[in-house]
């Protein structure tokens, strides 16, 4: 798309000290330089705005020389701090030494990287590394235009991080790994951490943002999808690729370099040969709407044989508004408008080149099964859900093993209970006799909203796991004044639906 070449990115600290990486983690805890130290000293708007990239009220907040407000100022707000402040507060020295930070001439330290406080999901401290003016992904145009800029902690980082199941394991796989923050999470639950990325900077990186959080190393391999690791299987691999679909591999970080959406495709359908059996892989992609093609089918095309399928779309936005945000993403609606004009022109070539109509973004969660009919499911869900949904998305394939070793005889022998905080909502007219439909919503989860007949709203209220649904089923033929056998013939399939959406859970089961 033209332009100038881009500069080469700063200088990084070692990753090779682990007594500086040590010593700076403690100044940092002993200083409260913390998530909830931030919180404390900033408040909560100014807090909020850091997030999106917005410095001015956390300046404002720190004017002071307290340790806190000149680690602020140092790693967050990237200013110049004095000499002596620093030397108050941090191993100055090794620092140094060690390239965390750098001189700027007279009396004053800079830092050379960000450094952000990030914290657990069971509270642990944690601090992620990335280049200088890119902590944030999106918010208002990336920091930096450096040849392979490391972002830190978006909001697709979280995603990731919340819809990823946890159970233990013996070892899982960080594809892309960026600065680090899929890999953190996982050295929680998994014995070994394999972490991969293109771009070398990257494994750099996620080695400080480890050895910074005080967890155990990773495997750091470089290269490209599933090549750095051959033939190695995983219980786990979670990847938050560079999947934006460009005319162009212009940013490392967010541009797989392949054309459309075949990045994704690729590391779908790779990731059936990497899983071990029962293996979990859980990615964020975007996925093309073609003119003349269901997208559901285009997605149902890229499960590898051996495994089940969850997939979620949770946004479409038409290849205008698609376009515009990742111009926005590179900051090139601050460049020159007539570069802006060429490079959003050269977007839309590629989009009507390949009769493209609009994008979409989602989840893909796989788990490799030996079922000789997999399960895939494709759904769209663009509402509000409950983070984090590691065990809602575990839930769901327990569920699928349940339903497909169940035939609808063995369905009605069985026993259920409704899921906690669903609701009953009926849809009518007012002062009409009779609802015109029953909907049931999850307070929890997904938060799914499902029609229901009143059979099927009377069946899941008074499921508690004591009565089977056969029973349960008579009860309310008996009610109703319809024949047992044909309530019995008719109501499985409902039944299906409500334990596949997680209404109901066979009696004994999670989630």
């Amino acid at each position: 798309m033209g332009g100038v070449s881009s500069p080469v990115a700063a200088p990084l600290p070692a990753a090779d000290r682990p007594d500086t990486a040590r010593a700076l983690r403690d100044a940092l805890l002993e200083a409260e330089f913390t998530a909830d130290g931030l919180l404390d000293l900033l408040g909560a708007p100014a807090y909020a705005a850091l997030a999106r990239s917005e410095t001015v009220p956390a300046l404002r907040a720190t004017r002071g020389d307290t340790p806190l407000e000149t680690l602020v100022r140092l790693f967050l707000l990237q200013q110049p701090v004095p000499r002596e402040h620093a030397t108050a507060v941090l191993p100055l020295a090794a620092c140094l030494e060690d390239g965390w930070l750098r001189e700027t001439g007279g009396d004053e330290v800079a830092a050379a990287v960000d450094v952000r406080p990030y914290g657990g999901p069971d509270g642990e401290d944690w601090f992620i590394v990335s280049d200088l003016g890119c902590a944030v992904g999106g918010a208002g145009g990336i920091g930096s235009h450096a040849q392979g800029v490391v972002l830190g902690v978006g909001g697709a980082s979280t995603t990731l991080a919340g819809i990823t199941v946890r159970t233990p394991v013996a070892s899982a796989l960080d594809l892309g790994t960026g600065s680090g923050i899929q890999a953190l999470h996982a050295a929680r639950h998994a014995t070994r951490v394999t972490a991969t990325d293109l771009n070398p900077r990257a494994l750099h990186i996620t080695a400080l943002t480890l050895a910074l959080s005080g967890v155990p190393a990773a495997d750091l391999c470089e290269g490209s999808l599933y090549e750095p690791v051959g033939e190695a299987t995983y219980d786990l691999i979670v990847s938050n690729p560079p999947f934006v679909i460009s005319p162009g591999a212009r940013l490392t970080y967010r541009d797989g370099g392949m054309g459309g959406d075949d990045l994704c495709r690729s590391l779908v359908q790779g990731a059936g040969e990497h899983l071990n059996e029962g293996g979990y892989a859980q990615f964020l992609a975007n996925w093309q709407h073609v003119e003349g093609e269901e997208w559901t089918e285009r997605l149902r095309s890229w499960v590898p044989r051996g495994c089940d399928a969850w997939i979620v779309q949770r946004e479409v936005q038409d290849i205008t508004q698609y376009a515009e945000l990742w111009l926005r993403d590179a900051g090139d609606h601050r460049t020159d408008p007539a570069q802006y004009a060429a490079r959003y022109d050269a977007w839309l070539d590629e989009f009507e080149a390949r009769r493209v109509t609009a994008v979409g973004f989602g989840w893909i969660t796989l788990r490799k099964s030996a079922a000789a009919e997999p399960s895939i499911v494709v759904e769209e869900w663009p509402h509000p859900v409950e983070q984090p949904l590691g065990e809602t998305v575990r839930a769901h394939f327990e569920r699928v093993d349940w339903l497909r070793t169940h035939d609808d005889a063995a369905l009605l022998e069985a026993s259920f209970t409704l899921a906690g905080e669903v609701v009953q909502e009926q849809v009518g007219l007012p002062g009409a006799e009779d609802p015109e439909h029953v909907v049931l919503r999850q307070g929890r989860g997904m938060r799914r909203a499902t029609k229901v007949d009143t059979i099927g709203a009377g069946f899941a209220g008074v499921c508690d796991g004591s009565l089977s649904a056969g029973r349960i089923l008579d009860a309310i033929a008996q009610l109703v004044g319809e024949e047992q056998v044909l309530l019995r013939d008719r109501t499985p399939a409902q039944i299906r639906t409500l334990i596949e959406q997680g209404f109901i859970t066979p009696a004994g089961h999670g989630g």
